[in-house]
């Protein structure tokens, strides 16, 4: 506490944290070509861009680390790992969404292909996407992992989870309690940019969204 009796930010007292990351940029990302569940590694600018996004977060004071065991997700997850010295926990749970005969291809061979599937998708209803999974049981697998862990955090611990654009979008609208419905209208992340969940008094909190630097403290939001 301030002297004032204000919580200063980064000291005891904001709760459990969990910094949801995107990996870096892969080959496929630059082709805009759909990954789900291909194991596809992280180009020479994944490495840098996670290298620095790594040098940011280590600043938060991770008490652990765990990722999808796609290699993209694992890599990324390594950066942090060399400067904070903590193991990285993989998990088969986090992985991105499958899905199925639209992996591999690009977005305009998606919309060639599979354009009233992709729009029945974009208008949020439950779409299995190339025959792959619902969004829904996406989030069944990867929300417990990301639970989970952040049960074993101390008093005030920060858990960072590594993992893919969907699979984090659809873990934050579970943790939200939002509807599935409306889970796309949280804008996607850019390659090894993250979102920040808080524990609050009547549950999690989205604190940052798609964030590229340290989050700041929030004056006055309700104001």
């Amino acid at each position: 506490m301030s002297a004032t009796g204000e919580v200063t930010a980064g000291r005891p007292g904001r709760g459990r944290r969990v910094i949801l990351w995107r990996h870096g940029q892969t080959a496929w990302n630059v082709e805009r070509r759909f990954q789900g569940s291909t194991d596809v590694e992280l180009t020479e600018t994944g490495v840098a861009q996670a290298r620095r996004a790594a040098g940011l977060l280590v600043h938060l004071r991770p008490d652990a680390i765990v990722a999808s065991d796609l290699v993209r997700a694992a890599n990324t997850a390594a950066e942090l790992s060399v400067l904070t010295g903590l193991e990285v926990t993989l998990e088969e749970g986090l992985r991105e969404t499958y899905a199925g005969l639209w992996q591999g291809l690009t977005h305009d061979e998606i919309i060639a292909r599979h354009g009233d599937e992709y729009a029945a998708w974009k208008r949020g209803e439950p779409v299995r996407r190339g025959g792959g999974e619902l969004e829904t049981e996406v989030a069944d697998r990867a929300a417990p992992v990301v639970l989970r862990h952040a049960e074993k955090l101390p008093e005030d611990g920060t858990l960072v989870v590594v993992s893919h654009g969907g699979t984090i979008r659809t873990t934050i609208g579970r943790l939200l309690g939002l509807e599935p419905h409306s889970w796309e209208s949280l804008g996607g992340l850019t390659n090894c940019c993250w979102s920040v969940l808080g524990e609050g008094a009547r549950g999690w909190r989205l604190l940052e969204h798609n964030a590229g630097t340290l989050p700041e403290p929030v004056l006055g939001d309700d104001v």
